[in-house]
């Protein structure tokens, strides 16, 4: 164990999930915890991963779904750590049709925190970011400039690639359909306390 190089994975869930719907739709039923150990090479150790989103609203059906799908993560040893949607008033001033544009908030930082504290805690030496986010760029340098020894590695999810956030790591990836379908949850899945969790049908 002690030759074995720490990792932790940290992942971006919207930008995984819209990378996903656009290139690979039929795969979003996906176990994060799975895929986690699915990427790790073999002198490699999965210390922990963590799943950051913000939970949906104003849509009864995307609701019910990213439940069931948060549902199926908590079955895994998956930390999920939660932002928030913001709502602000948008107007179209051709029109003056209006409407309240939600808008996902907290996700980078919460991930740049998260990384950043667990290299001061030194809980990995190897980073794997799941993210396309070029506002994640300030933290990944960061890292590297205060912890030379250790390494930010971005995995890209489906057309999500970012020349900046590649040319900040330290090793850079595309997520591909192989692992992606290797990393599947079952058709259902079952809870602790024996509850099913069952796959979207549009999933």
């Amino acid at each position: 164990m002690s030759n074995q190089e720490k990792v932790m994975v940290y992942v971006d869930g919207f930008n995984l999930y819209f990378g996903i719907v656009s290139k690979y739709p039929n795969t979003k039923w996906l176990n994060i915890w799975q895929l986690a150990q699915n990427i790790l090479k073999p002198h490699q150790s999965l210390i922990g991963v963590k799943y950051f989103t913000s939970l949906v609203s104003n849509n009864p059906q995307k609701e019910k779904r990213q439940r069931d799908f948060l549902s199926a993560i908590q079955t895994t040893p998956v930390q999920i750590i939660y932002g928030h949607y913001q709502s602000t008033p948008t107007s179209c001033k051709k029109c003056g049709h209006s409407w309240n544009d939600n808008e996902e908030k907290m996700t980078d930082v919460n991930i740049a925190v998260n990384m950043i504290t667990d290299a001061i805690e030194d809980k990995y030496d190897t980073a794997i970011l799941i993210s396309g986010d070029s506002d994640l760029v300030p933290a990944i340098n960061s890292i590297h400039k205060y912890f030379p020894q250790k390494r930010v590695v971005v995995l890209f999810p489906p057309d999500r690639h970012n020349i900046s956030v590649k040319n900040s790591a330290k090793g850079s990836y595309i997520l591909g359909r192989k692992k992606l379908v290797a990393s599947q949850f079952p058709q259902v899945v079952t809870t602790s306390l024996g509850y099913q969790i069952t796959k979207p049908k549009s999933w």
